[in-house]
């Protein structure tokens, strides 16, 4: 599966757990390390899980897997890494400290919604 594919799968995997505000960053030609991010809000701690679990599981489904996982003891910022994509599952108060969007301004981005 490609890169974009990929980020797509994961941002709609994201949204079936109701993820809120979900976003695909464009990181191509401005990163070494990946080509996509796809940052996403979680309300709680079970729904942060729940979102990584659909999307770690969904992915799978469809012949992708997760490279490394990061955050799932504490359920504030996941982390789940595929190499070309890098999805960040956040809880609010944690997205906004970290504030990845505007970090990475000068990316294209596209929202996602159902």
């Amino acid at each position: 599966m490609e890169a974009k594919e990929l980020a797509q799968l994961t941002a709609e995997l994201a949204l079936s757990k109701k993820a809120k505000d979900v976003v695909i960053l464009n990181l191509s030609g401005l990163s070494d390390v990946t080509n996509y991010f796809v940052v996403c809000t979680g309300e709680s701690d079970t729904q942060v899980k729940a979102i990584a679990d659909a999307i770690d599981d969904g992915s799978r489904e469809q012949g992708s897997r997760v490279w490394r996982r990061e955050g799932m003891k504490n359920l504030q910022w996941v982390l789940l890494d595929f190499v070309d994509v890098v999805v960040h599952v956040f809880q609010p108060r944690v997205r906004d400290y970290y504030d990845i969007e505007r970090l990475w301004g000068d990316a294209p981005r596209t929202v996602v919604a159902d």
